[in-house]
Order: C-alpha cells, then structure tokens, then sequence
C-alpha cells in the first residue's frame, strides 16, 4: 500500500510562488496536482517543470485537480474570494501573508471558515507566518512567554532593513497602488513584522500612527511609518519602518521590570536585573541612579528547522492525523491586519484610534484612495513598458 500523500494546488505563481513549489517538490507526503496562473505560459512552463497540471482559473483548479490543499500566492485583494471559494468546496487554505487587505475582508474569510466547519468539521485553515519558526524569534517567544522578563513596559522595533528601489514598484502593475495592493510597506514588507509584534506582546488598545506616502518613491501608498501603541496593561510600543534607508536597522528591545532583551545584528542579549525595576523606583531612596548590567548572550540554536517548509510540513502532519498545532493558524491573520489598518487608520484621520478598529471606517477610506486616484504607474518589464492598474484572480505574487 503506498504512502498516503497530501495532494496540494497553488494559484499565483509569482516569487513566492516558486519558493512554495520549489520545496512542494521536495517533501514527502506530497503531491502537486495543479498550478494555476491567469499568464498561461507561465502556469505551462512551471507545470511541465513540476510534472502537474497547469490551470489558467481558479475555479478550475479548485474543481478539477482533485486538491485537498490550496496555496494561495496571489495579490493581497483576492485572498478572501479564493479562501472562501475553497472553503465553500470543503478545500483546506494555507494563505500567504497578510491574510486580507482590510480587516472586514478578513473577517469574512473568517466567518466563511467557521461556517464551513459546521460541514466539513477536520478543515483547516492556515497562514503563512513562517518568520515565527525563526530561531531568534522562538526564542524571543520562549523567553517572553515564560514571564522571566516580569512585567513588560516597552518594546520599541526599528526595522529599517526593508529597503526597495524604485525599479522594484515599477516590476509589478498591482505594487504600490490603492487599486492594485491596498497600502505599502505595512501591506507588503512587514505583515511578518506586525505579526511578530502581536504574537509576542498581543493587541494594544490603542494605536497611533504616521503613514508618509510616497515619501522617497514615485509610489501613491506608505513606504515610511512611525507608531506608538499603548497597550491595557500600562507597556507602550513604538515602530519604525521604511522602503527608503541603507543599510538599515533591525533592532528590539524589550524591556520588562526584571530584565531586558536586545536583538540586533544576530545577537541576542538579555539584561537580567538584580532586583525589580519597578519597586526600585518607587522605593529608593536615590535621586538619581544607573544600573551597570552586563548583558549575557542568549544561545540560539540557528541551525533549528525554519521557513516556508516548516509552515506547509506542520499542516501536512496535522492533516495525516497527528495531533499537531499550527505555526499559525489562519484566523491569526487578523492581528498584524488589525495593526496595519489600524495605523494607517489613524494616519488618516490624525488621531488615536481604538483597537478594535473601525473597520468600515478604514474600508470608507481605502474605498475613496481608490476612487479618487490619479496616479499613473508605470510599469517596466524586461521586454515592454505599460501602464498596468489591475490584479486578477490567479495572478503573480
């Protein structure tokens, strides 16, 4: 009897695409059954490569290739119609990053999901938050989780190492528009960053954001953010992001009331504390003070199994009968959206706002970017130059 295999489609072969089939075909357990891209050549090309077959519709694919996987790679808009199509036909959904452009798209996918549950109770929704299987960052999850920080008052990331060149928006039609993308870096760039923030701190309560649009790019969406988030109980955030700086920073700080975490440049320090931070300061007898602490490398074992592959294998498990978690599961989605909209929510309305948002609110806003927009994007690819606002269905991420 041959070895039960998981049979997966993708739709949307762009560059991550090719990752998710590159490593599809190297696993166990698995079988590609379809790829499916709106440019024909392209889902030909990387079917004859792959030994599948080669789809040039999403419903086809979905119908016809006898799946029980979907990656969905496609343009941010279309997550939400190709989950819930998937959903409708019992297909399990491993989404990448963000899981929706707005949170009421999400939050449709969402519903589309628990309701589809109630026929097909084993289907499984997941997102492709992979960045969490990175050694740094589990161990940054461990260390915090475990409380051995205390109470946490500040974590303040600058993650600056994002940057991309105006050729890089010029690549694509759907990059860096309203239209086409629905927002910049906090859309595209940093979904992980955003995710990591809630999944190590969880939601603020409050969210107060500076979006600067098309700052140092010929774009019409955000490519430098400030935020400031306040969180119910008394820790406060801060971000810092851009498209637009070289070399660029990646640093966090995590400062709780017995202890401190800096990662920066693939060292992981942590700050242990003699005595509570807190109770020094309201108790001391000092005016002023400093504390000489010499920080201990925390060990990280960078060779631990992380990425893409990871994601997929956990769902692969789960779904061949082991009692597994998720990476992460898709309604997790919600959270580094929620922070997105939410800052660009306040950007626009200049103002702090609560968490949860508004999300007709930010879908209002969004809606009129898009149909008030004049801008013209250029687009240059290897053999033409034209001018290119849409993203369909099926299309490359």
């Amino acid at each position: 009897m041959s070895e039960q295999k998981i049979k997966f489609g993708l739709v949307g072969i762009g560059n991550i695409g090719n990752t998710h089939l590159k490593y599809l075909s190297e696993m166990d357990n698995v079988a590609l059954v379809g790829v499916c891209d709106v440019d024909k050549e392209k889902a030909d090309l990387n079917a004859k490569t792959y030994g599948t077959t080669a789809y040039y519709d999403v419903l086809d694919l979905l119908d016809n290739s006898g799946l029980d996987v979907i990656i969905i790679a496609v343009p941010h808009y279309d997550h939400p119609y190709i989950a819930i199509e998937a959903f409708k036909r019992g297909i399990h959904v491993m989404c990448e990053k963000p899981i929706a452009v707005h949170v009421n798209d999400a939050n449709r996918m969402i519903d589309a999901y628990e309701s589809a549950k109630e026929t097909y109770p084993g289907l499984q929704f997941a997102i492709m938050f992979q960045e969490r299987t990175l050694p740094f960052y589990a161990k940054l999850k461990e260390i915090v989780a475990s409380g051995e920080l205390g109470q946490l008052t500040r974590a303040t990331w600058i993650h600056t190492k994002w940057f991309r060149s105006q050729s890089y928006y010029n690549s694509g039609g759907w990059r860096a528009t309203w239209a086409g993308e629905g927002g910049g870096i906090l859309t595209n760039q940093c979904p992980h960053t955003l995710d990591m923030y809630q999944w190590l701190f969880g939601l603020p309560s409050l969210i107060s954001g500076h979006a600067h649009i098309g700052k140092y790019h010929d774009i019409e969406v955000e490519d430098e953010v400030t935020a400031y988030f306040e969180h119910s109980n008394g820790m406060i955030g801060h971000l810092i992001v851009t498209t637009a700086e070289l070399p660029g920073t990646n640093r966090l700080e995590i400062v709780g009331d017995t202890g401190k975490l800096v990662l920066e440049n693939g060292k992981l320090l942590h700050y242990k504390y003699e005595q509570s931070m807190l109770t020094f300061t309201r108790e001391t007898e000092q005016k002023f003070a400093t504390w000489q602490i010499e920080p201990e490398e925390v060990e990280v074992d960078e060779n631990a199994p992380n990425g893409h592959h990871v994601v997929t294998g956990r769902l692969v498990d789960r779904l061949l009968g082991k009692e597994i978690d998720l990476i992460a599961e898709g309604p997790e989605g919600l959270g580094s959206l929620t922070l997105a909209n939410g800052i660009m929510l306040s950007s626009f309305q200049k103002r702090p706002v609560e968490v949860p948002i508004d999300g007709d609110a930010f879908q209002s806003h969004l809606d009129e970017l898009i149909k008030s927009s004049t801008f013209v994007k250029k687009v240059v690819t290897e053999s033409k130059t034209q001018e290119d606002m849409s993203a369909s269905f099926g299309s490359s991420k």
